[in-house]
């Protein structure tokens, strides 16, 4: 199966977007586009959030929308019929795991812990969500996990900013990072989607030169 860090390999942050009106939808996923952040993750953290996602994937085709939060069996079928393209959850669960990989759509399941990363590898699992990434030890917990389960790669996400961001991007474990800080409460309630992108644009631009 395709994994998450394939489906914009280009793109270093993955916007996490919490909506509350889904009539937003669409000019937002479009603002982040715009931007250069294609892979865009709505979490089920409100009732608009399957509404949604139906906008993005009905009328924004350069989006690469998913869906966020996932946390039981019914949330995958809710998601991916939703058109969901991939799924995150905040964690996994033997029940969860399963219908995540019988959805047939990339997906990123939440370890804190080297224990969960070595129990998802022995289920030939390898592409993982690091939540909550600061709270759970930052940029040295994930270096220090490289070098025993090199096989291993993440997604950090919670309290991921644009200071730290490089810092996760530099290590060789890190495919991508997820964020909110492109999409600051006070733009989403004035609809400034022109801020959006630009903060958007800001947050795309944060790559590291291979090598370096």
């Amino acid at each position: 199966m395709t994994s998450v860090f394939d489906l914009a390999p280009e793109t270093p942050v993955v916007p996490v977007v919490v909506i509350e009106d889904a009539a937003d939808a669409v000019p937002l996923a479009r603002a982040l586009v715009a931007g250069g952040l294609p892979l865009i993750e709505v979490t089920l953290r409100t009732p608009a959030a399957l509404d949604a996602v139906r906008a993005i994937a009905a009328e924004v085709p350069d989006a690469v929308v998913g869906v966020g939060t996932v946390v039981s069996a019914a949330g995958v079928a809710e998601a991916v019929g939703a058109g969901a393209r991939f799924l995150v959850s905040p964690g996994w669960t033997e029940r969860l795991l399963g219908a995540m990989r019988e959805s047939g759509v990339p997906f990123l399941p939440g370890v804190s812990t080297a224990s969960e990363v070595v129990a998802l590898l022995e289920q030939g699992v390898d592409a993982m969500k690091f939540f909550p990434a600061e709270a759970a030890g930052g940029v040295p917990y994930l270096k220090s996990l490289a070098g025993p389960l090199p096989r291993a790669r993440f997604c950090p996400t919670g309290g991921v900013s644009l200071a730290n961001a490089r810092g996760y991007l530099s290590l060789p474990n890190v495919g991508c990072v997820g964020g909110t800080w492109m999409l600051p409460p006070d733009a989403l309630a004035a609809h400034d989607w022109a801020r959006v992108e630009t903060l958007a644009r800001e947050a795309a631009a944060v790559r590291v030169p291979v090598g370096g």
